[in-house]
């Protein structure tokens, strides 16, 4: 379905690709490859790796935040209030003083009254005790916690680790009272007992303060590395494990490498070597396409149409690098191949996309698992034999691409991983996004028609429609013609089904090659139905009716938009051919005069594909076909070898590519699909 654009000169072409590598290598990484791959938990595949450089092994960020996250649920910091002890003091010796006269005068606690001091001193120091141990009351922020709560509580000689369990309660201090008095040797103890009972405050209080600047001291001190790999160490050696301790070493030493070669002069020859691979990779599409598709790389459009494959998916991967947060398995490298089988053939198709996904995978830096990924779906794409039309095709093709990718990456993983518990299961999720987007492929189709000039098979069944206007005007004005139309969409499309060409274009031009015949449909012989209006017209002007379909043809078909490879067919389906018939009655008419057979001669230009070709045989031998008169096998025989020996003797299939094999097999076609037409039966011997 291919149509060529204008000549392409060299210097354009080269134009092309010196700027194609230019727009890549602005995409190129600014840093060095690792030319190791390693997998936690799989053995070293290489040799013994030493550091040839001191780094430091970076905590991953999710540790550093799991520390930091330890730090501010460190142990909140409380503070004994001195203050507290000081009042409550205050209270016992005024409670103390007053109670002290009222036995004097009652002449009660003799004890008490002959020494106030020491009673007084044990009091005071016992009020010391609790205060010193920590008091918290019944509404305290810490008497509602466990009671194995750690904190911190800072008093006069520094900070101490306890716990709310180790701080006293009111209940608590009456059992201080109840007991330790009663122990405490004095005989009148009792005395005490109710001086001390009551007027007890809390006095552990939160220090935001404390808390505040120790966790600020704790988060500055947070080391972001492991510690440092001297120069000359080993790293790993060959066969040995890669251990979670291995790993975090060989990560860091990987970017530590990339950085190294990042900056000054290497980073220059980093830059160079990507340019060389590129160029390499370019050079031999170039070749290829000069070889093996010259029909793309000589003309402009088709020649644009591949290098713009290259650019997009080239920035596509630079995009999704730079982003982070998307996995380069979500690009639908696919779309490429599927869309170029369409409009080309599954060779170039699956050529493009191994040069798509080499540069890819240059500008990536990942590994083989995503080259291997990649290339696997690609030829199940252009192998799936997609056909835009049929939607259950489609579809069915979009379910093997997944199924290709996921089985390639379980395969890959298990080799990896060693286990199922282990595989990244979340890349099937960019695998499905892939394929989904694939789907773009069937509204790209139209749009790169459209921009390029080709032709899809979805406007091919469009314009086999039989309500098209050009194909209802012509069956209203020119039935015979587009009776003539259809049998040679029959034969040609039985001969292009044989030799595996183009069988929906070259049935669709058929339709519409002889759409000329519409103006004056009367001077040509299949809808004439009485006198032949040529016997009044001298042979000069005949052949203008007769030739002058192909140039009313062509500005028919430009009217009504028909893609330009329709209109190819209708200049070339009677190729540089003369028409024999008035050439001749000419020649009598004017036995002297002289002849300008260019006038007589169709415009061409002769065919210059296998499909045309086939349309321009299938033309011929149709007409002459119905000419005869009960003809008979060797009839058709003679008549099909007469027509195409006639077409080869002129020149006329010079310029098709059609090999003399595919033409034998087209001349088989075309006699078997007459006899079935003219229902000849096999002759029997008597």
């Amino acid at each position: 379905m291919k149509i060529l654009g204008t000549p392409l000169s060299s210097v354009a072409k080269y134009l092309i690709v010196l700027g194609t590598v230019i727009f890549i290598s602005f995409l190129f990484p600014k840093n060095i490859l690792f030319n190791y791959e390693f997998e936690k938990g799989q053995p070293w595949q290489y040799d013994d790796l030493v550091a040839a450089f001191d780094f430091t092994i970076q905590k991953p960020d999710i540790i550093i935040e799991q520390e930091k996250s330890a730090i501010s649920q460190t142990l909140p910091y409380y503070t004994i209030n001195p203050d507290r002890a000081r009042q409550r003091k205050n209270i016992f010796q005024k409670s103390f003083d007053s109670a002290l006269k009222t036995v004097q005068q009652e002449d009660q606690f003799i004890d008490v009254i002959q020494r106030p001091k020491t009673y007084r001193n044990y009091g005071l120091q016992f009020i010391d005790r609790i205060y010193q141990r920590g008091l918290i009351t019944a509404d305290h922020e810490l008497a509602s916690l466990e009671k194995d709560k750690p904190i911190m509580l800072r008093n006069e000689e520094g900070a101490v680790k306890k716990t709310v369990e180790s701080l006293l309660n009111p209940k608590e201090i009456e059992f201080w009272i109840t007991d330790s008095l009663f122990r405490s040797g004095l005989p009148e103890a009792e005395f005490l007992i109710p001086l001390l009972r009551r007027d007890y405050a809390a006095n552990v209080e939160y220090d935001s303060e404390a808390t505040k600047r120790f966790r600020t001291e704790q988060l500055a001190n947070i080391s972001t590395t492991f510690g440092t790999i001297k120069k000359g160490t080993l790293i790993v050696g060959e066969k040995d494990l890669v251990t979670d301790s291995i790993y975090q070493q060989l990560t860091a030493y990987r970017d530590g490498y990339q950085t190294t070669a990042s900056s000054g002069e290497s980073a220059w020859w980093v830059y160079i070597g990507y340019l060389l691979l590129t160029v390499f990779i370019l050079g031999v599409f170039i070749m290829y396409l000069r070889i093996h598709v010259p029909t793309v790389y000589y003309h402009l459009k088709p020649f644009c149409f591949v290098m713009i494959w290259l650019i997009i998916y080239s920035y596509l991967v630079y995009l999704f690098r730079i982003n982070g947060t998307l996995s380069l398995y979500i690009i639908p490298f696919c779309i490429a191949p599927i869309v170029i089988s369409i409009f080309y053939n599954e060779r170039l198709a699956l050529f493009t996309h191994v040069i798509i996904v080499l540069i890819a995978s240059l500008l990536s830096g990942l590994g083989y698992a995503f080259i291997f990924l990649q290339l696997l779906a690609g030829v199940v794409a252009v192998f799936g034999n997609i056909k835009v039309r049929d939607w259950t095709r489609f579809f069915s093709a979009m379910f093997y691409i997944f199924m290709a990718y996921g089985m390639a990456y379980l395969g890959l993983s298990l080799i990896k991983e060693g286990g199922l518990s282990t595989i990244d299961w979340s890349v099937y999720n960019w695998i499905l996004l892939n394929v989904l987007l694939t789907l773009l492929a069937y509204p790209l189709i139209p749009l790169l028609e459209r921009v390029f000039g080709y032709t899809s098979s979805i406007t091919l069944t469009e314009l086999s429609d039989m309500n098209h206007p050009l194909l209802k005007e012509l069956s209203i004005k020119a039935s015979g013609t587009l009776q003539h139309a259809l049998q040679v969409a029959n034969l040609s499309e039985a001969a292009a089904r044989k030799i595996n060409a183009n069988v929906q274009l070259v049935k669709v031009a058929a339709l519409y090659h002889d759409i000329g015949k519409i103006k004056d449909p009367a001077y040509f012989i299949e809808n004439q139905k009485g006198q032949n209006p040529h016997d009044d017209l001298p042979p000069i002007e005949s052949v203008e009716k007769i030739i002058g379909h192909i140039s009313y043809g062509v500005e028919l078909a430009e009217k009504h938009r028909l893609p330009k490879i329709i209109i190819d067919f209708i200049k070339t389906h009677h190729g540089t051919s003369r028409v024999e018939y008035f050439y001749h009655q000419h020649i009598t008419q004017n036995p002297k005069g002289g002849i300008d057979q260019k006038a007589f001669r169709y415009p061409g230009p002769r065919p210059q594909t296998k499909e045309e070709a086939i349309l321009m045989l299938a033309n011929g031998i149709e007409a002459a076909a119905k000419g005869m008169k009960d003809p008979t096998a060797s009839d058709i025989d003679l008549l099909v070898n007469k027509m195409i020996q006639s077409k080869i003797a002129k020149g006329q299939l010079i310029h098709s590519a059609l090999s003399f094999k595919e033409l034998e097999i087209c001349k088989l076609e075309f006699k078997k699909l007459l006899n079935s037409i003219y229902h000849i039966q096999v002759e029997y011997p008597e």
